[in-house]
């Protein structure tokens, strides 16, 4: 640390005497400024010791008090005053106004030169920089071994909180505690919360200092961490002394070293996706999948693979599977399901990690702006609630999942072909999860986009419009008609009507479509726009 009052007064060689602010002799020195102006203060920074032979103190008591209350105010550390040669000794004066303001004061006799005293606060200044940096670049090196070993950022966080005496913590870039050392300060680091929230919304780097942060009225530094001015994550360091120049530099190397980490990470999780998608492409069967290793967009779009001119297994499959076993994540052996998920990326990647998390052998890939996801069959046999857990997680993240049936190991392209069309199926229909063969029995709910309701008003519209001029109720006849099956009693006894005029109303409702209604398409027609009109209110 840097020289003190203290360390220099008790210098046997410079034999200096204290003579005011004694109980402030723990002040650093930053510099020794030696002069002989009435006023040197627009010459100071703060912190110098100052030295003179007192020729401009002034001859009045006033203008020595002044001078002390002037280098007080600028933050003078200390003053030391030559005697001998101006002034036979300090001036009562001087003494009296250094003690009220806390200033200390110390007589230089006439053999110790100025020189040496600066001398000695430079070399200690030189002496604190070169530990400073010796225990910057020290430290540096262990932060590196740290990170590059096999506990990698954890090992780092643990390594840079004993360095300082103190803890620290690594947040993801949504601000939750990763790693945190020593154990007993997550409390301090899950405090940090609302501060941490407030980083997120600045550009990286961005940092905080926090005096009095934590509970112990810790210091804290909050460091966000990223390049290219996006964030991947904060880094959070909490103390109980202030942070010296060697502190700093030690924060500033674990702050650069975390970073790269997190964009290596990043880096290595992107060409890890890739290579991911990849084998699923090649698993399937896609001709174009080495198109995709190299990382080359597909020319075409992926070809049904329900189609069977391409499957995946045979002489690719025993590839794809090492590869993926390589790769720690290996597709499963025996009866497996697919399951697809689309949706916002970050949800449905969360919902990509529980599944893997609960059971073996799961291999999860990005595939056409969803998640794939093969699993082992026994996923749902051996946890019936896990469908039930899926769904809800869906629901709330935003996202649709589709899940095909249970088929043999060498059938995955028919497992994806049955988990796109559930996917289909259930985003239609509003479900946030759909098993493959559970779909439900109405249609009505996947046909209610925009065109589909259109062609139905369309397709009614003149007989919407010839009921509109009250020339009879044509709708509800053709209605209670198709309903009954074309059964003229039945259907007039539900209209009130009599059956001719029921007869009347048919043929006069085929005249105005132009389309014979003993046509069984045309039926079918004219039923799904009657109900797709009946569920929008019409």
């Amino acid at each position: 640390m840097p020289p003190t009052l203290e360390q220099l007064v008790r210098a046997p060689s410079l034999d200096l005497a204290v003579l005011a602010g004694e109980r402030h002799l723990a002040r650093e020195i930053r510099w020794v400024h030696t002069s002989e102006l009435a006023d040197p203060t627009p010459y100071l920074e703060g912190g110098e010791l100052v030295l003179t032979t007192g020729m401009k103190l002034g001859r009045s008591a006033v203008e020595r008090r002044a001078y002390v209350e002037r280098l007080a105010d600028a933050g003078v550390v200390g003053l030391g005053i030559g005697v001998g040669l101006t002034h036979a000794k300090v001036p009562a004066a001087v003494v009296e106004a250094a003690e009220v303001r806390g200033l200390p004061v110390f007589a230089v006799p006439r053999p110790t030169p100025f020189i040496a005293i600066s001398k000695m606060v430079s070399s200690a200044i030189a002496a604190d920089q070169y530990e400073a940096v010796t225990t910057g670049f020290a430290a540096q090196q262990e932060l590196t071994r740290a990170v590059l070993g096999r506990e990698g950022s954890a090992a780092l966080i643990r390594r840079l909180a004993g360095r300082l005496d103190g803890w620290a913590a690594l947040y993801d870039q949504s601000g939750t505690p990763v790693h945190v050392s020593p154990g007993p300060a997550r409390a301090q680091a899950a405090a940090l919360a609302a501060d941490v929230a407030r980083l997120r919304g600045m550009s990286a780097p961005a940092s905080a200092s926090l005096q009095g942060a934590g509970p112990h009225g810790e210091r804290v530094v909050l460091q966000s961490l990223g390049a290219d001015r996006r964030i991947r994550g904060f880094l959070a360091v909490g103390t109980r002394r202030p942070a010296n120049p060697a502190d700093r530099q030690i924060i500033g190397s674990a702050t650069s070293l975390l970073t790269l980490a997190l964009e290596q990470s990043r880096a290595l999780g992107a060409a890890e996706g890739r290579m991911r998608t990849a084998l699923l492409r090649l698993w399937l069967g896609a001709p174009w999948a080495a198109q995709a290793a190299e990382g080359a967009a597909p020319d075409d779009a992926m070809p049904d693979v329900a189609s069977g001119a391409v499957r995946g297994g045979g002489a690719v499959d025993p590839l794809v599977r090492a590869v993926a076993r390589d790769m720690g994540s290996p597709l499963p052996d025996g009866p497996l399901l697919v399951a697809v998920a689309q949706g916002p990326e970050a949800a449905r990647s969360s919902f990509a990690e529980r599944v893997g998390g609960a059971a073996k052998d799961v291999f999860a890939a990005e595939f056409d702006d969803a998640t794939v996801l093969v699993a082992p069959a026994s996923l749902l046999a051996e946890d019936a609630a896990v469908l039930d857990r899926a769904a809800a997680q869906a629901a709330t993240g935003g996202f649709a999942v589709g899940v095909s049936g249970a088929v043999e190991s060498g059938s995955g392209a028919e497992a994806f072909r049955q988990a796109r069309q559930a996917y289909g199926v259930g985003s239609r229909a509003g479900r946030a999860l759909t098993v493959y063969g559970h779909a439900g029995a109405s249609l009505l709910p996947l046909l209610g986009d925009v065109t589909v309701r259109g062609w139905a008003e369309e397709l009614l519209a003149p007989l919407t419009a010839h009921d509109a001029g009250a020339r009879g109720d044509l709708v509800a006849s053709v209605r209670a008609w198709l309903a009954r099956h074309g059964q003229w009693d039945a259907a007039a006894g539900d209209l009130g009507v009599h059956r001719h005029t029921l007869r009347y109303r048919i043929r006069r409702a085929e005249e105005i479509l132009g389309r014979r209604l003993d046509d069984p398409d045309v039926r079918a027609e004219l039923w799904l726009a009657l109900r797709l009109t009946e569920r929008d209110g019409g």
